[in-house]
């Protein structure tokens, strides 16, 4: 990564940090975006050089984030089994983004109009990238099988998700 590209990754890092330490301290909407870019030391104008709006800050992926969630998927040994890979790839995933996932999950509680579905926590091409790395791991096996292995770890997931420091979870909150 070039010397630039590294200041634009610190900037853009500074400005979701400062955001998260204000939706968290404030709430999602009692927070403008000229206070964000205030806390994080950076013009209005600068803002919107790294993100489209407030709702961006939480929603736009980190630049170096599909490297890391690839790289857990490349990790996984050839021959393991597919639902061992399948667990240790989720597990190693929601530690990772631990934080962000624990802030999102948040703001979705205190901030109806920010509440979106269960899947918002798992970015669409994280999901692409598990589908085609489970699908280069059933070459020879059965697809259906690797299908439902799939899609039975992320419904359980979804549910740690859904029921993560909840002491009384509800059904419906799990079946979003």
């Amino acid at each position: 990564m070039s010397l630039r590209e590294r200041k634009k990754l610190v900037a853009w890092r500074a400005i979701r940090t400062a955001a998260f330490w204000l939706f968290e301290e404030r709430g999602f909407e009692a927070v403008s975006v000229e206070e964000i870019a205030a806390a994080a030391d950076v013009s209005h104008s600068a803002f919107f050089n790294y993100f489209a709006s407030k709702e961006a800050v939480v929603f736009d992926q980190d630049p170096e984030q599909r490297n890391q969630w690839r790289a857990i998927m490349a990790d996984r040994p050839a021959d393991e089994a597919l639902w061992d890979s399948l667990t240790a790839i989720l597990i190693s995933f929601a530690e990772t983004f631990r934080d962000h996932f624990s802030l999102q999950r948040r703001l979705n509680e205190r901030s109806p109009t920010r509440a979106k579905s269960s899947w918002d926590v798992i970015d669409e091409q994280f999901l692409a990238d598990l589908r085609e790395w489970v699908a280069s791991r059933t070459v020879d096996g059965d697809p259906m099988l690797s299908t439902l292995q799939l899609n039975l770890s992320l419904a359980a997931h979804n549910t740690a998700y859904h029921t993560w420091g909840s002491p009384n979870p509800s059904p419906s909150a799990c079946a979003s």
